[in-house]
């Protein structure tokens, strides 16, 4: 009997320079360094044992040969969805985590409530969780519909990553921290296209 759950493992790319550099990335499609490809090899290495029917990932370049890394010896071609992409950081992207006026909106941000931080941004121009897990959410479900009793890689980003596992409370309602989920980080998931189950996490302080 086929088990109605998939088995989702959801990756987050390699390193880049902009990581590296502390620089927030975003939507701007910024390649994996050296040691990004280095850490998808060794992922690939980890997740040899699984077989996967499918393999996803964020059409952004620094996702996308992290996929293509790890399809490689699964002989998998990779496709990708502009779902699975980070959250956009408009005017922001290039700059650094530490500046001033990024900071300064940022600071009162976390001020609001979770439920506003939710719903809202810091400032015009970048993405809510919300908007983050309104596209998502909904790829997970309809992939787990289309592939029950069966694994399927989804490579995105480390914000995705964050707010669906903030959106899930999954640290006992404690909500996880921006630059908690390292590189070549993944979850576990298993989803019968309704419902949600953590089983595994790698890569994830949720302690900082």
């Amino acid at each position: 009997m086929i088990s109605k759950y998939c088995s989702l493992y959801i990756v987050r790319h390699g390193e880049t320079e902009w990581n590296v550099k502390r620089l927030l990335q975003g939507q701007t499609d910024i390649p994996l360094n050296k040691t990004g490809e280095i850490q998808a090899e060794k992922l690939a290495k980890k997740l040899r044992g699984a077989e996967f029917a499918m393999i996803f990932s964020s059409d952004l370049l620094r996702a996308k040969r992290t996929a293509e890394i790890v399809a490689l010896e699964k002989k998998i071609a990779v496709r990708t969805t502009k779902a699975l992409r980070e959250r956009k950081f408009g005017r922001f992207e290039g700059k650094s985590w530490e500046a001033e006026e990024f900071q300064s909106l940022f600071d009162k941000f976390l001020k609001l409530s979770a439920k506003q931080r939710f719903k809202t941004t810091a400032y015009e121009g970048s993405e809510s969780d919300e908007e983050l897990m309104s596209r998502f959410i909904p790829f997970i479900r309809e992939t787990s519909v289309a592939y029950p009793g069966k694994n399927v890689l989804v490579v995105t980003h480390g914000g995705v990553m964050r707010a669906f596992l903030n959106h899930l409370a999954y640290d006992k309602g404690k909500e996880i921290q921006p630059g908690s989920i390292e590189n070549a980080a993944y979850i576990r998931l298993l989803c019968d296209g309704v419902d949600f189950f953590v089983k595994e996490t790698a890569g994830i302080a949720y302690h900082l």
